[in-house]
């Protein structure tokens, strides 16, 4: 991959930027958290060439959130579960808006 091509990939949400020890020191937590949230299926972080886990941003804010849970004295199975929940939550309040908004869009001369 050439750097003029790289370079788009900063914005990317989804590209596995980074190493389990950096975060780990961006969450403020342990790599030893970060593969309990891998055992409990919440995130699965790509694999280097080498072997070694890559976190993405979306990983990372999805971590963070199950983390403030454990903070809080949720058990790390508990909030992986919660955290998924919460995600299906916000994927159907999408979907019902996005369909709120074409029923809307479609003429009731176009229905009848």
């Amino acid at each position: 991959m050439t750097a003029d091509n790289s370079y788009g990939r900063l914005d990317d949400d989804d590209y596995p930027a980074y190493t389990t020890g950096r975060a780990a020191e961006i969450l403020g937590t342990t790599q030893g958290f970060l593969r309990a949230v891998e055992g409990a299926r919440l995130i699965t972080p790509l694999r280097s060439e080498g072997g070694h886990r890559r976190y993405s941003r979306r990983q990372l804010r999805i971590a963070a959130r199950a983390r403030e849970l454990v903070d809080r004295g949720t058990s790390i199975e508990a909030a992986c579960r919660i955290v998924v929940l919460e995600n299906r939550l916000e994927d159907a309040r999408r979907g019902n808006a996005e369909g709120r908004r074409s029923a809307v869009s479609v003429s009731p001369t176009a229905v009848a």
